[in-house]
């Protein structure tokens, strides 16, 4: 019986014969292959039982058919000779292979989406039949698990549209022929994952906490009132072990149930490692984190080593770099963080998406041209009120690309459908984007920049702005952009200070790559952990929790 099968323009011929059977056809001619020559009648009992499988494979695989058509297709182009099989056995490789997917947990992964529990018994398999049946099944895994390493278990704009990222796909016949091609195979297969530190730091954070279950887990804080330094509290030794265990804290660098020195200085580093105000007080939200458990913290780190996993492995060279989660923004430069900000990003109705652009240029004493959405749903309704309600802002009313009276603008016959007014900022101290943005193009109109509102960056949790990224200190931030190309901070105040909007070009298009990561590790060692502001990690869980296997 043959079967052709057709998906997205590639055709696979998959021929199923009877074990130990010769091809027949019902004229008496020889059985054609489809480039039209004879059919192999006298092919060994491997090359059927290969055939076999693969057709028993795609069948199985009903949801995953182009990854089923691509392994076929590259077995058959190499004629069925075995990837995993040598001298009648699985090879040193195979064996290192399976292990890997048995220890596909140490990625995040699931082994069981691998059936790598099954996979380790069929290392024993004989004959035609045991052996290709291990070879076929060994090479699905495979090339799911390698994918699944390179770019990911769900691909992140179909789970969420305010994921703007697509990761690099690797096709099922490519990765098996990387791999046939590798004097070490394991090493080929691995080598799909991220290289990076970034990623490995994280990964091996992952084993520590492994082992932190395996050994019971945490010390447990008990709740009670609101501890604050200076106070004494019985539960000032589980808070103690507590820190210790998180090495925040010395081993016998505290004593006693005095909350006081060495234990309050540990936790305010304990409450940065979670993005918390570093007051000492064990409040709410701070014994919350201290007795988040591990199987939580297992899983947001699964859900970051994904993350990592859809990002590009080289950032450029330098780069800004911008976690939402953290609000924070760095220039990065030869891997290096040379300038660190924090930042006010969208409101949680308000959500910054995540994607990756090139900045072009800095403008300088910009103005603001008042975006579509907030004009008409917070500017609009004050305007009917009173045609001068923003004079005081300096926002000045364009029709026409001149600028009118307010006054002479029917302002109540307008509409959210229906505005053809620009409003537009003047420059100055007061205006929205302040001294200078720093702009990089895209679809969001999302980009950095100053704000009059400076006392928003001494809050812990910053989601202020409306889609938007407000940098503190913008100007030193523009030092260090443009000192690449030779300005220096007193060319930046003469613009400044001259009042006058100016744009400077970039000589060297520079990228920016704006992330939401809920836990990371530090070059330091440190490990970071934030609050899942705008619910992604719920939507990414629920998604990794229904997968499907890659096509």
């Amino acid at each position: 019986m043959r079967r052709t099968l057709q998906s997205g323009g590639l055709a696979v011929l998959l021929t199923v014969l009877p074990v130990a059977a010769t091809a027949q056809t019902t004229d008496n001619q020889p059985a054609q292959t489809e480039n039209g020559g004879p059919e192999r009648t006298d092919a060994p009992l491997w090359y059927f039982e290969m055939q076999a499988r693969l057709n028993l494979a795609e069948n199985r695989l009903v949801s995953d058919t182009r990854r089923s058509e691509r392994i076929a297709l590259w077995y058959d182009q190499r004629d069925y000779a075995p990837l995993w099989i040598k001298n009648g056995k699985a090879t040193n490789a195979a064996k290192e292979v399976v292990f890997a997917l048995l220890n596909a947990h140490e990625d995040g992964l699931l082994p069981a989406e691998y059936e790598a529990d099954l996979m380790f018994p069929k290392l024993q398999q004989d004959g035609e039949a045991g052996l290709a049946d291990f070879e076929i099944s060994l090479s699905y895994a495979v090339t799911l698990y390698g994918q699944h390493l390179r770019r990911g278990r769900v691909s992140p704009n179909e789970i969420n549209r305010e994921l703007v990222i697509y990761p690099e796909e690797i096709a099922a016949d490519v990765l098996l022929q990387r791999i046939a091609e590798s004097d070490d195979p394991l090493e080929a297969l691995v080598g799909f994952a991220p290289g990076t530190d970034r990623y490995e730091r994280l990964k091996n954070h992952l084993r520590h906490l492994f082992v932190v279950r395996a050994a019971g887990g945490w010390t447990n804080v008990p709740a009670g009132a609101v501890l604050k330094p200076g106070m004494k509290d019985p539960r000032v030794p589980a808070l103690r072990q507590r820190l210790i265990e998180s090495k925040d804290l010395p081993a016998n660098a505290h004593t006693g149930e005095l909350y006081d020195g060495a234990l309050v200085e540990a936790l305010e580093e304990y409450q940065t490692r979670m993005g918390l105000e570093a007051d000492g007080v064990v409040g709410p939200a701070t014994l919350g984190q201290l007795n988040t458990t591990v199987d939580e913290r297992i899983r947001l780190v699964e859900l970051n080593l994904e993350r990592r996993r859809w990002m590009q492995a080289d950032f450029g060279d330098p780069y800004i770099f911008v976690n939402l989660a953290d609000q924070v923004v760095k220039f990065v430069s030869n891997e290096k963080t040379i300038h660190a900000a924090v930042t006010q990003v969208g409101k949680p109705y308000h959500r910054t998406p995540v994607f990756s652009d090139e900045m072009e240029y800095l403008e300088f004493n910009p103005y603001w041209n008042v975006p579509y959405s907030i004009a008409t749903k917070e500017y609009l309704p004050k305007l009917k009120a009173n045609a001068y309600a923003l004079q005081s802002q300096k926002i000045r009313a364009i029709v026409d690309g001149r600028v009118v009276n307010p006054a002479s603008i029917p302002w109540s016959s307008y509409s959210r459908a229906r505005f053809p007014v620009r409003l537009r900022q003047d420059s100055g101290p007061g205006n929205a984007l302040g001294r200078v943005k720093f702009m990089f193009p895209n679809r969001f109109n999302i980009y950095l920049h100053d704000t009059p509102s400076k006392s928003n960056f001494q809050r812990a949790s910053r989601y202020f702005s409306h889609g938007c990224i407000r940098v503190e200190d913008p100007l030193k931030m523009a030092e260090v952009i443009l000192g690449l190309q030779g300005m220096s901070r007193a060319d930046i105040d003469r613009i400044v200070n001259s009042g006058k909007r100016r744009v400077v070009r970039l000589e060297n298009p520079l990228p920016v790559h704006v992330v939401y990561l809920t836990a990371w590790v530090n070059k330091d060692g440190s490990v970071h952990y934030r609050r899942d502001v705008y619910g992604r990690d719920e939507i990414l869980s629920k998604a990794l929790a229904i997968a499907k296997p890659l096509r």
